[in-house]
């Protein structure tokens, strides 16, 4: 048995940090791929989805970018060049650029806590390129994935035939089933 540690020692333990880093990394990771799928992923009836026949990135002047930004545009929208492409993808960009570098942190976090308990076992450390390819880590990675992509599927799929009355992520509670996506029947 280990000793008792204080509060302050867990939570700047790289056992804390791993476990939290686990969690942020399947979180961007989930509303990266969110981001990008419905893009061209429609779903007739959910709230969540854009009308049907309105997949893809949409026309310049549908997004009012370049020639089509209006004044009260942000400026890189108005610009028209590589500027413009950044901005229209900052989100996804961004969303993932947090997923990379949380798994990262994850796997230095967990490959030190993995290291603690092999010296803890009198056993060897391993290097960082051993542990990544251990079954511990995708163990915890792939855990965390199943349970946000089961959250995430589920709730698209439930709130094209649930209501949450008051709710923005539901559509009102009398609208028809196939409603939400503005297109009837």
């Amino acid at each position: 048995h280990e000793q008792t540690i204080t509060l302050w020692r867990y939570l700047s333990s790289s056992n804390f940090a791993r476990a939290v880093t686990e969690n942020w990394q399947s979180e961007y990771l989930q509303f990266s791929l969110l981001v990008l799928a419905t893009i061209w992923l429609l779903q007739k009836g959910s709230p969540e989805s854009k009308e049907l026949g309105k997949a893809g990135t949409e026309s310049d002047k549908d997004q009012r970018v370049g020639r089509y930004a209006t004044n009260d545009s942000p400026s890189w929208a108005r610009y028209g060049d590589l500027r413009t492409t950044i901005y229209s993808n900052s989100l996804l960009i961004v969303m993932t650029i947090v997923f990379l570098l949380s798994w990262f942190a994850q796997s230095v976090t967990g490959w030190t806590d993995f290291n603690n308990d092999q010296v803890a076992h009198h056993d060897p450390r391993v290097s960082w390129l051993s542990y990544i390819g251990t079954s511990t880590f995708w163990e915890a990675t792939l855990q965390n994935w199943q349970s946000e992509f089961l959250a995430v599927g589920s709730f698209a799929v439930l709130a094209i035939y649930l209501r949450q009355r008051g709710s923005p992520e539901s559509k009102p509670v009398g609208a028809p089933t196939e409603d939400a996506t503005g297109q009837e029947g």
